[in-house]
């Protein structure tokens, strides 16, 4: 008579771990960053950078985990859409976190740019372009619109931060694609890719302008604690970094386009000014990050943010690259293989760490 419960308390004790692990599966998606797609941005552009340098096992290699990524990334995104619709649109419309998911945007189009410099994949580059053009055009009126018709806003200190550059990072990532799918199209495709390359490289500089102003009021009028700076201000170089190689592969295909050749000596200066803009910012940034860390002693722990540092490293070498290679200066050869290995570095500490915090997080769920 024993016997029957006994089995029935152990068919219950059994079923608890499945039930935490659900649950802590649920909690995962829900609490998903909107800027989970830094990790294909940071991948894609390391990649490409390998493949500038010549270093094709190391380009196809993260080619394929990228891809891996990406098809993870959608499906996650998609489950937290269909069960936590609620928590998805809550941060689409939050001033600090709905900037993040421009990232969607820049990983679309720098794997579309993977597919063509590494796979030769033109058809699924010209498919992943369109999906994230179209992200673009949804989220860029979708969050700015918020921001301005919400009657709750938070104050400048609190709102703005790094991560708001994402949406140049993702114009100009569009504006990187459009300037590589042009030469391979007919006349009339590629007059109107490069007006679309030229307008969004554009357009891109001006927003930096605009927000770049408000992040600089913030940081120098505002107080600034260590856990104020987070990783995603590493986006203040990386947004001109991108800028510069949109500029330097309009003018390297300026030769075959009549609108791009009669621009030639603004797209140079222009380049320039980006490129300069983003060198700027390194030792700032490096001297932040030694306060924050060092002198303030705030612990580093993984967290999705830490891609924005890889990215912006990863995107001045390969925007160096480019530039040097546009207006014919040898004098940065030197620049682009350091940057380089420092982008390759990073990417690996930063993927130890987010090995290390998914092992944790599948240990705590199994408690």
């Amino acid at each position: 008579m024993s016997a029957a419960p006994q089995t029935a308390s152990t068919s219950r004790d059994r079923s608890q771990p499945v039930r935490a692990d659900v649950h802590a599966h649920r909690l995962s998606v829900a609490e998903l960053s909107p800027a989970s797609f830094g990790i294909v941005m940071a991948t894609g552009i390391v990649s490409v950078g390998a493949h500038l340098q010549g270093l094709a096992l190391a380009a196809r290699g993260l080619f394929a985990l990228n891809i891996a990524f990406f098809a993870g990334l959608w499906l996650l995104t998609a489950l937290r859409l269909g069960r936590h619709a609620g928590r998805f649109f809550a941060d689409l419309i939050d001033h600090r976190r709905g900037p993040g998911y421009f990232t969607m945007v820049a990983g679309s189009a720098i794997l579309a740019s993977q597919c063509l410099l590494i796979a030769g994949a033109e058809r699924a580059a010209i498919a992943l372009f369109a999906v994230a053009a179209l992200l673009w055009m949804l989220l860029t009126y979708a969050i700015f619109a918020s921001f301005t018709i919400k009657q709750d806003k938070p104050t400048l200190d609190e709102g703005i931060g790094g991560a708001w550059l994402l949406a140049v990072v993702a114009t100009q990532s569009l504006a990187v694609v459009a300037a590589l799918l042009a030469p391979r199209l007919d006349a009339k495709e590629r007059l109107a890719l490069d007006f679309f390359a030229l307008s969004m490289w554009l357009w891109g500089g001006v927003h930096y302008t605009w927000t770049m102003a408000l992040i600089f009021y913030r940081c120098t009028f505002f107080r600034l604690r260590p856990g104020d700076l987070s990783p995603t201000y590493w986006i203040n170089m990386g947004a001109m970094a991108i800028s510069t190689l949109a500029g330097s592969l309009l003018i390297v295909h300026s030769a075959e386009s009549p609108l791009l050749s009669s621009l030639l000596p603004f797209l140079k200066g222009f380049t320039l000014l980006y490129w300069a803009s983003g060198t700027w910012w390194l030792p700032m940034l490096l001297v932040l990050g030694l306060w924050r860390y060092v002198y303030a002693r705030d612990p580093m722990r993984y967290e999705p943010q830490y891609w924005s540092v890889v990215f912006p490293l990863g995107m001045y070498a390969a925007a160096t690259h480019e530039m040097g290679r546009a207006l014919a200066i040898s004098l940065l050869d030197g620049v682009v293989p350091l940057f380089l290995y420092a982008a390759l570095a990073a990417w690996a500490i930063v993927a130890v760490g987010l090995a290390a915090a998914t092992i944790q997080r599948i240990r705590t769920a199994l408690r």
